[in-house]
């Protein structure tokens, strides 16, 4: 018994498992802060199954399970099976279309009696396993556009699925994955191409059409005079110019538009115009209908109550907070998804600066840790693996944030560990514990 104890701790990074149980614990106390009702029996409310928070103990139980299980697993299982558990994900997230269960605007929801699915949470898993795979490949030339195409189709593709189930939120966090690929030799023009491309979009929703297209215009001709000679050794560069300037000017024209009009729900886009501060007139009544839908029960049908009232949930904490099952904002139901969404705020207005500090502090040194353990890796299916983690965890943190304190737009993107949510857990709980098990045998080489 001694022996197989020792065979299952051997190696293991007990500081990225203490850090998990932290968080963990941490948002079992913020759902229960967020959730429990003066008067309830508390042994029994744990136990029933019929509150958040109980429903919440039975899931950590079986992530701790399915942690439990994944350590005992030979690490070569992982590398082996990518491929397989790719195609298991992709074939869950099709079975979506058919099977779904609408719950809150979204689409991406299997229902099984009372336990509901999310495979677009589950996903990133099988995502991350499948590039890493791929990148790890002897064949596998990351400096050929090729192979650059295959990275992004496998990270791409089941986000496309995501945003045809109404999960724009999730889908954004799979573009996470081109950060490990930036890591292993994508080049840096095509991060600064993106990065710059969603500031066009911003600036798109910010200036009027035609002035933006008149600046766009005046940056290319100041362009054109400053390669002057460039231009006269080289034609092809004007070429170039006029190209970059065709593409933005389309952009701005006609793809932005059209996503916001054909893609996005008008709810999302108004969540959208809600963050920059403009106002957002629905094209016609089916959209203003689907707004008012989701406003309904909110102050004044303002579609950013979520955002407001969270602002001052947060802000009323102060300093320390106001102690557990002591916030107001919360407490009394004014800040919807608090448990979810929303649950930042549980933690600002019960526990103050200094809480949210602890556990921002939390977050940094487990990314510090698992960027550490990234780099310690001999095999480079451990080391992309866990800079997917590593991605993963970065984009759902930063996101979830600034869509608290209203710098992002409210699109349904959990706290990770800490949110209400059994897919959500039992996804990033297997996602972190792959992770401690490939770190246990680094000194393997795994394909």
């Amino acid at each position: 018994m001694e022996q197989h104890s020792s065979s299952l701790s051997k190696g293991i990074d007990w500081v990225l498992v203490w850090l998990y149980i932290a968080l963990v614990t941490i948002g079992l106390l913020s759902i229960f802060a967020a959730t429990y009702h003066e008067g309830d029996p508390l042994v029994q409310s744990f136990l029933s199954l019929k509150t958040d928070y109980s429903r919440q103990l039975l899931w950590i139980g079986l992530s701790s399970v399915f942690a439990t299980f994944i350590l005992l697993i030979d690490s070569k299982f992982f590398p082996a099976t990518a491929n397989l558990w790719y195609a298991f994900g992709i074939l869950l997230l099709l079975l979506v279309f058919p099977f779904h269960t609408t719950i809150k605007g979204t689409k991406s929801i299997i229902r099984f009696g009372s336990f509901n699915l999310q495979p677009a949470e589950l996903c990133k898993v099988f995502v991350n396993l499948a590039l890493a795979k791929y990148l790890s490949r002897i064949e596998t030339d990351f400096k050929k556009t090729r192979s650059q195409l295959v990275a992004a189709a496998i990270a791409v593709f089941p986000a496309l699925l995501a945003i045809a189930q109404s999960e724009t939120g999730l889908a954004l966090v799979y573009f996470s994955f081109f950060l490990v690929m930036f890591r292993e030799g994508l080049p840096a023009a095509v991060l600064i191409i993106g990065f710059s491309l969603a500031v066009l979009v911003v600036a798109t929703l910010l200036i009027e059409p035609n002035v933006l297209a008149i600046i766009l215009t005046g940056a290319a001709l100041l362009t054109l005079f400053f390669l002057r000679r460039q231009i006269k050794r080289d034609r092809s560069v004007l070429f170039y110019v006029v190209l970059i300037w065709a593409f933005c000017v389309g952009v701005q024209r006609f793809a932005v538009p059209f996503v916001f009009d054909h893609v996005f729900q008008p709810y999302q886009v108004k969540r959208i115009y809600d963050t920059i501060g403009k106002d957002y007139v629905p094209k016609d009544q089916t959209a203003a209908l689907e707004i008012e839908q989701r406003n309904k029960g909110k102050k004044k049908g303002e579609s950013d109550y979520n955002v407001k009232q969270s602002k001052i949930a947060i802000g009323s904490g102060g300093l320390l907070g106001k102690g557990l099952l002591k916030g107001t904002q919360t407490r009394y139901d004014f800040v919807p998804e608090q448990g979810t969404d929303f649950i930042f705020c549980t933690i600002g207005e019960g526990f103050g600066f200094v809480g949210s500090l602890v556990l921002l502090s939390i977050y940094l040194v487990m990314l510090m840790r698992i960027v550490s353990l990234a780099e310690r890796q001999r095999s480079v299916f451990s080391r992309c693996y866990a800079y997917g983690v590593a991605s993963i965890l970065f984009f759902h943190i930063a996101i979830n944030l600034c869509m608290t304190v209203g710098l992002a737009p409210v699109i349904g993107i959990p706290l990770p560990f800490i949110s209400y949510g059994g897919t959500a857990l039992l996804g990033f709980t297997i996602l972190l514990f792959i992770l401690i098990r490939l770190d246990a045998d680094r000194q393997m080489v795994l394909r």
